[in-house]
């Protein structure tokens, strides 16, 4: 217990030292264009593949399981369309990108700090932390929330593709079951979540990256821990914003 306190509480001292200000903002503004590139554009593949296979199975999953003539079949649309934006695009994807893009980070600055990168940037008179983490942090709560989009639009399209290609329901229905009901708010919500879940993943995955010490072995170690722990977090505060955000 006193070593998560620990941990806790380098995690803020740290986020301290990340949310100084910065020394050339123009260098900044670089890094973050930078990181959008590598962080964001390069986890759009990854996103559309997952985003629109989970869409075809939740509409073949939701047409087999609610054959009953006393439902309209127009239900597997908005259940579709309500899965894929209240939880799907953003805490599950969240979690995706939390391996991917969460073990790259850890990666990226933990071989910074063994290979002294760091202990140099420091000796130039740079603050280290706010120079290599701040841009990523940044990158990933204004990229994200895109993702997020790309993946509701994309997952909702994997299922009318299965429902058209397959012909386990017309498609019509399932186009009037995307209109039924629909709350804007919910788009806000899981926006919301996703700026949350891009700090916890880029900050979390800095955080053990720059704290690694030793061989490129306790780099591995500390991705595995970064990952760990933003998917633990992500959950977390999936709960919390649930409750606070809809309730």
């Amino acid at each position: 217990m006193l070593k998560i306190f620990e941990l806790i509480g380098r995690y803020f001292m740290l986020m301290g030292k990340v949310f100084s200000r910065p020394e050339k903002a123009a260098i900044y503004r670089r890094r973050i264009i930078f990181e959008m590139e590598s962080l964001g554009v390069n986890s759009i593949g990854l996103t559309a593949i997952i985003s629109v296979f989970i869409g075809a199975v939740i509409t073949l999953q939701m047409c087999i399981n609610l054959d009953s003539p006393f439902i309209p079949r127009s239900l597997v649309g908005y259940a579709t369309r309500e899965t894929m934006i209240l939880e799907f695009s953003s805490a599950v994807v969240a979690l995706i990108l939390a391996g991917k893009v969460g073990s790259s980070i850890a990666s990226e600055i933990g071989t910074m700090r063994i290979t002294e990168q760091i202990d140099a940037l420091e000796i130039m008179g740079v603050n280290s932390a706010s120079y290599l983490i701040l841009p990523k942090i940044v990158a990933a709560m204004v990229f994200f929330p895109f993702l997020t989009i790309l993946s509701i639009l994309i997952g909702i399209l994997g299922g009318y593709l299965i429902a058209a290609a397959t012909g386990i329901m017309i498609p019509a229905d399932y186009v009037d079951g995307l209109l039924m009901d629909f709350k804007p708010y919910s788009i806000t919500y899981t926006l919301i979540k996703t700026v949350f879940f891009a700090y916890i993943i880029t900050s979390i995955s800095a955080f053990y990256g720059y704290n690694a010490r030793g061989n490129s072995l306790e780099v591995g170690t500390a991705s595995t821990r970064a990952v760990v722990a933003s998917c633990v977090v992500i959950l977390l505060f999936d709960l919390i914003l649930t409750q606070v955000l809809l309730i």
